[in-house]
This record gives structure tokens, sequence and C-alpha cells, in this order.
């Protein structure tokens, strides 16, 4: 029996996962197990195993174990063992969106790392190389700046929203 089905609710929430799976998994770049599985796990109303997820997902163990560490490396995901288990759970973080944008954050500053190195190699280039070389490392000082901006005021957001009875 689906994850869904266990809710009763089969018809909301497995419309809902596949509805993540296309366009949470197109909108990230993700496989689109990557984006049924975020679904899943954001609907679930309590952590799963892995051997859930491979049944509620219809997919191998390989296939759910590569999501899960995705979905993880993005911030979205946790993986824990509850007291007493023998196995580990996988759960939707309550802080999943400030993780994602913390993992975007994290991303666009080693890009912006790779742009400053490569402005800094580029002088024996061509005017138009260096010129490239330059926009990119403004293009990513911009964007770190502003998602840093975002994720502070998104967590600020957060923080007070959840304070709220």
């Amino acid at each position: 029996m689906s994850q869904a089905a266990e809710f009763g609710k089969v018809d909301t929430h497995e419309e809902l996962i596949e509805e993540f799976g296309t366009h949470i998994g197109r909108a990230m770049g993700w496989p689109r197990m990557a984006g049924r599985a975020a679904g899943l796990l954001m609907l679930s109303e309590k952590p799963l195993t892995l051997s859930e997820l491979q049944e509620a997902l219809d997919a191998s163990k390989g296939s759910v174990s590569e999501t899960t560490r995705l979905l993880m490396a993005n911030g979205t995901v946790e993986r824990y063992k509850e007291a007493g288990q023998r196995y580990f759970v996988y759960r939707w973080r309550d802080d999943a969106w400030v993780g994602c944008l913390q993992h975007v954050v994290g991303a666009t500053v080693q890009l912006r790392e790779l742009a400053a190195h490569a402005e800094e190699r580029g002088g024996d280039m061509t005017d138009e190389q260096r010129r490239r070389l330059r926009d990119m490392h403004d293009y990513y000082r911009f964007m770190v700046r502003n998602l840093e901006s975002l994720l502070a005021e998104y967590t600020a957001t957060w923080v007070a929203r959840r304070a709220q009875p």
C-alpha cells in the first residue's frame, strides 16, 4: 500500500507527488524521482525508512539511496536513527526551505571563488577573455551578496512565523 493510501488521501497525495516529480524535478535540475521523493517526504506525517520510500516510490534501493543523498545535500531532508531503532529514517526538515537556500548560497560562493581564481589567472589572455572572466566574477559577487541577504531575511521571517502560536 502506498504512503498516500495509508493517509486515506490517495488522489490528492499521489497527484501532488507526481506534480512534484515533474515540476520540482525540472525546476531544480533534479531527476523526476527526486522531485517525487521530495513530495512524498514533505507530505509524510512520519519519518520513512529507505524500504518505505522504495515501496512508496516503486523504485530500487540504489535509486532511492541516491535520491535521498541528493535531497540531503540540497538541504531539504535529514537522515537519523530514532531512539532504539536499527534503521535510519528520512524526514522533511522543518526548516527545509532555509536549508535549500543555504545550499544555493554555498554553491554560489564556490562559483564566486572559482570566478575570482579564474580572473586572477587570466592576465595573459585576450581582452575579450579577461572581460568574460571579469563579468563572471562580477555576476557571482552580485549573486552571493543578494542571496546572503535573501537567506537572512527569509530565515528571520521563518523563525518569527514559527514563534507564533
